[in-house]
């Protein structure tokens, strides 16, 4: 693929909302004449694509979809977060039938995962305006490093904070892997349709957007978010685990605004054992002796 203009690079607090929430929703992103078209190619379906992909070699039979991926801010998008050459894992057409009287469980896309300096991005595109009655896709935000098993979180019905996708045509999201979501009942008199595509990274996924803002006080602020479903404790550990995840990202391991991890990584490495750096060692053990 074409490498993306600078210009169309997410900025380095994008990528912090990013790490906070879990998510980044690009609103109408795809031109209305693509729009018009989705329908159409979405129920002829998305010819399929072998694992591991690269992406660049993938979708060779949707001039679509490769139009899609190379507009400049999707584009851009993909490579800041996972870089100029991720495979694909997978895609999928979903489409929610009007009446359709089932809701999808709240789940992460992952068995555990364990990594903590890389994550795999889930495109999702909507070529329609999808209103409330439409089901679209509810997601928990700042749930994506909460360590869960694909469909554990099933049973949860209803979380403080929540949200369920309202957006314009042409709306982009990209979502962490590991964000708790779910399509919700269709209650309204259109099918929603929905275009979705994984993607893996193949490079160290550090530093590549614009970083020219990598400092900027609101990098910070949206690492500090919170969200009224986390509990008061663990909710901090949902912040420090974000500080470890921008730490591997932006190649910065001192970065710490609120020292929430260098409060328990501290390692003072100086000793102390002899009557040149300690005079009182000597009196100390005569005490004791």
């Amino acid at each position: 693929m074409p490498q993306p203009h600078r210009k169309h690079l997410l900025t380095s607090v994008q990528m912090a909302h990013f790490v906070a929430t879990g998510a980044l929703r690009m609103d109408a992103v795809v031109p209305d004449e693509m729009n018009q078209q989705a329908i159409e190619v979405l129920n002829n379906g998305i010819p399929g694509v072998p694992y591991g992909t690269p992406l660049s070699e993938a979708f060779v039979d949707s001039d679509f979809v490769q139009r899609l991926v190379r507009l400049p801010e999707v584009a851009g998008a993909i490579h800041s977060l996972v870089g100029p050459e991720p495979t694909v894992d997978h895609h999928a057409v979903h489409i929610r039938k009007a009446h359709e009287g089932e809701a999808q469980n709240l789940h992460g896309d992952a068995i555990i995962d364990v990594r903590t300096d890389a994550f795999d991005v889930q495109l999702m595109y909507y070529p329609q305006d999808v209103t409330l009655e439409m089901g679209g896709t509810l997601s928990v935000p700042g749930s994506h490093l909460r360590k869960t098993n694909e469909s554990d979180t099933g049973r949860y019905q209803n979380l403080l904070g929540q949200t369920r996708l309202v957006c314009p045509a042409g709306t982009v999201q990209f979502l962490h892997h590991g964000i708790w979501h779910g399509g919700r009942k269709n209650d309204s008199d259109l099918d929603r349709y929905m275009f979705k595509i994984r993607f893996n990274p193949t490079v160290r996924q550090v530093r590549l957007w614009n970083t020219d803002d990598l400092y900027d006080e609101a990098v910070a602020a949206e690492l500090e978010q919170s969200f009224p479903w986390y509990e008061n404790a663990t909710g901090r550990l949902e912040r420090y685990n974000r500080i470890l995840l921008w730490r591997a990202i932006s190649g910065d391991d001192t970065y710490d605004p609120n020292y929430w991890v260098t409060r328990v990584s501290n390692r003072p490495q100086r000793v102390v054992a002899d009557r040149v750096n300690n005079p009182h060692a000597a009196a100390n053990k005569k005490e004791m002796a």
